[in-house]
């Protein structure tokens, strides 16, 4: 019987990947800081909770006999104050939760396209060939990750790097929704930036389909077209039902945004995606991957379009009454 520990429960790639396989009548192991929390997403989603065990989130205070078949390590820092915050979670923390797994296990670790850093110049994508160059501490972290997982040469590991991921219960798009619906809309940069994407299904199918890849990686997964900056905001308001404007914004005014942003702790609450070290990953003017090596490998597909995974995200939304029905 599969049983299946997923890091990140309560969280975006984590709680749907967790649902899917409930639905599939799966046993869930859930590490979580607050269990409380991950019962009331159950409950709200109308799950029954007997199939998840909440697990605390230090591994050497789990009961005996935690045996999973397979996991899925999704959980991490996206934004934190220092290098040190990034590195304790997404590194040292994960490879502690690994080591508490069985050797057997099948694990996929989600990692990020960030740890290889924008397309390179000249380039129409990056690849699995190109060397990794980080821009941020979170890329750093995810690619020191990826280095100590390669040494894990005795476990069946599988690291996925996907871009920016987009859908149902994704909290980071509640920021571009809440500015798709006023009359200005903003954009960094001047010049059109180019992105790959991929709808949070089409992740969770990509995270089933690597447990059976015998190659650790990391692999690059990703939609079969690339959206731009515009595209992603104009989209955003066709779901919600904006009706404002777009304007660029020049990037030495995003840079000294940062620098506000870096010097105030309530703004950086607020935008986290703005301090000095993310803000590093806006300059870049593609960041674009080809995942042709996972899809041939697995057969796996993209399904979902952007406007499919921005309108899932905003029904969402309007569920949990973030935003306001169009």
């Amino acid at each position: 019987m599969k049983t299946l520990l997923v890091t990140g429960a309560t969280g975006f790639v984590g709680r749907n990947l967790l649902l899917r396989e409930i639905s599939q009548g799966t046993q869930i192991l859930a590490p979580v800081r607050n269990a409380k929390k991950l019962r009331a997403q159950l409950e709200i989603e109308g799950f029954d909770s007997a199939s998840v065990t909440p697990l605390d989130p230090e591994p050497e205070n789990w009961p005996p006999g935690i045996h999973p078949t397979h996991a899925l390590l999704s959980a991490g820092v996206l934004f934190a104050r220092n290098r040190d915050e990034y590195f304790a979670t997404n590194v040292d923390w994960t490879l502690r939760i690994l080591e508490a797994l069985p050797e057997s296990a099948r694990v996929v670790v989600l990692s990020s396209q960030s740890a290889g850093g924008p397309t390179p110049h000249g380039r129409a994508a990056r690849t699995e060939s190109d060397a990794d160059t980080p821009l941020t501490w979170y890329g750093k972290s995810k690619l020191a990750l990826e280095r100590a997982l390669h040494g894990q040469k005795n476990r069946r590991i599988c690291i996925l790097r996907p871009p920016m991921i987009l859908g149902a219960r994704d909290t980071a798009t509640l920021p571009l929704f809440k500015m798709a619906l006023g009359l200005i809309r903003t954009k960094p940069g001047l010049r059109r930036k180019e992105f790959s994407f991929l709808s949070v299904d089409d992740v969770v199918e990509a995270v089933q389909s690597a447990w059976s890849l015998e190659s650790p990686g990391p692999h690059y997964i990703s939609a079969h077209r690339t959206i731009t900056d515009w595209e992603l905001i104009e989209t955003a308001a066709r779901a919600a039902g904006g009706k404002g404007v777009t304007l660029p914004i020049p990037i030495a005014v995003v840079k000294a945004m940062s620098l506000l942003v870096d010097s105030i702790p309530s703004l950086r609450r607020s935008a986290p995606s703005l301090t000095r070290d993310r803000a590093k990953e806006i300059w870049a003017d593609r960041w674009v991957v080809d995942s042709t090596a996972f899809r041939r490998a697995t057969g796996w597909q993209s399904r979902q379009d952007l406007a499919e995974a921005l309108n899932g995200a905003f029904r969402h939304y309007v569920r949990e009454g973030h935003l306001p029905s169009p």
